[in-house]
């Protein structure tokens, strides 16, 4: 399938072909092509703001070349405009880093007219143009960035730094919205170092808008340390708990509610923060049982396997009692005591006695 017009691999994919890494998705540019060529090809359009095409075979994304003007404020206030006039240096222009704003054509040939190339080898996140101020989901962006580069050697120029403590200092982020800013935020967990993003949202001042229960935390070196088994490995529920744990559960609800998370954060974090000490040194008999169902150890499902998650890589026996004990109790049915006449308030009592118990036989084993 031919498609009209030049077609460029722009951003992402070209910056992680040069770092060596692999890249997910393809993000390609067509120039000189009109939305009417496009659907005569075989395109299905789907952007709303400006010219995006599906392939007709691969569903890959087209986006015609398009410059972009800033009205109003936030991440929305952009006004686009596209035509078959647009070049692909224009197009590159409006992206938010360097790093990002390089393409290459059918013939491998780079492009690359804001040294990307250059800021790459050197580790560095640069800002495009003056233009970056207009979009503050850049800050978070950038943010974002350093945390899935930071252990390749990646930093922020002080220029972009400047334009990014700018942009909070004068209020912008306070436009964006909280489905938006936790979306950056979870991608952020996920990187090989989530701490590098709030690290570098204090240092911009742009913490203290979203996250101000995170200022006093990224104060203190040790705070936001996250092992090793928990950085890039898509359990960002469990690094958002982590993070989270020496807040009070007031100001974990707070902040939840604040970047509208999902519930199994909020729910997670929770537990996290009320039974970690537990988890990690089970003593008493009535807290390790209430560990036990308040994370659903008890049934099918539940928070429990996330839970002992957060237990450390070495620490494999005391993971494997937990699930032991959690398997046995589970085997704790009514019928044995139905079968002795028990039913009603006295049969709950006698099953959770032999929970008791069973836990009470499990502390002493350890």
């Amino acid at each position: 399938m031919l498609c009209p017009g030049k077609v460029f691999l722009v951003g992402g994919p070209v910056r992680d072909r040069l770092l060596g890494v692999q890249a997910h998705d393809n993000d390609w540019v067509v120039t000189g092509a009109t939305p009417e060529q496009m659907l005569a090809a075989g395109f299905t359009q789907v952007g709303k703001d400006f010219p995006v095409f599906l392939h007709p075979e691969t569903r890959e994304e087209y986006a015609l070349a398009r410059t972009e003007r800033k009205q109003g404020h936030g991440y929305q206030g952009f006004i686009c405009h596209t035509n078959p006039d647009v070049s692909l240096e224009e197009d590159l222009q409006r992206r938010d880093f360097t790093i990002n704003a390089m393409a290459l054509g059918p013939d491998n040939q780079l492009t690359d007219p804001y040294q990307g190339q250059t800021d790459l080898q050197n580790r560095l996140l640069r800002h495009v143009s003056p233009a970056f101020s207009e979009d503050p989901l850049r800050v978070l962006r950038g943010a974002r960035f350093l945390a899935r580069f930071y252990h390749l050697g990646f930093r922020v120029a002080e220029e972009t730094l400047t334009l990014m403590s700018e942009l909070a200092i004068q209020g912008e982020l306070q436009h964006l919205s909280a489905e938006r800013v936790w979306k950056e935020t979870e991608r952020a967990l996920e990187e090989a170092d989530p701490e590098q993003y709030f690290q570098l949202l204090q240092q911009t001042h742009a913490l203290e808008v979203w996250w101000p229960e995170l200022q006093t935390l990224c104060l203190q070196p040790d705070a936001l340390t996250i092992p090793d088994e928990l950085k890039g490995s898509g359990q960002s529920m469990q690094v958002w708990a982590w993070l989270l744990k020496t807040l009070s559960s007031e100001q974990i609800q707070t902040l939840n509610i604040r970047l509208k998370s999902p519930r199994r954060y909020l729910d997670f974090a929770l537990l996290y923060e009320a039974f970690r000490h537990t988890l990690y040194t089970p003593e008493n008999t009535e807290q390790v049982l209430m560990l036990l169902e308040k994370s659903g150890a008890l049934k099918q499902g539940g928070l429990f396997a996330a839970l002992l998650s957060m237990l450390p890589a070495d620490d494999r026996l005391l993971k494997q009692q937990w699930q032991s004990l959690a398997d046995n109790i589970r085997q704790i049915s009514a019928r044995q005591f139905s079968e002795q006449g028990l039913k009603g308030p006295e049969l709950g009592q006698a099953i959770r006695q032999q929970r008791i118990q069973e836990v009470s036989h499990w502390l002493h084993r350890l």
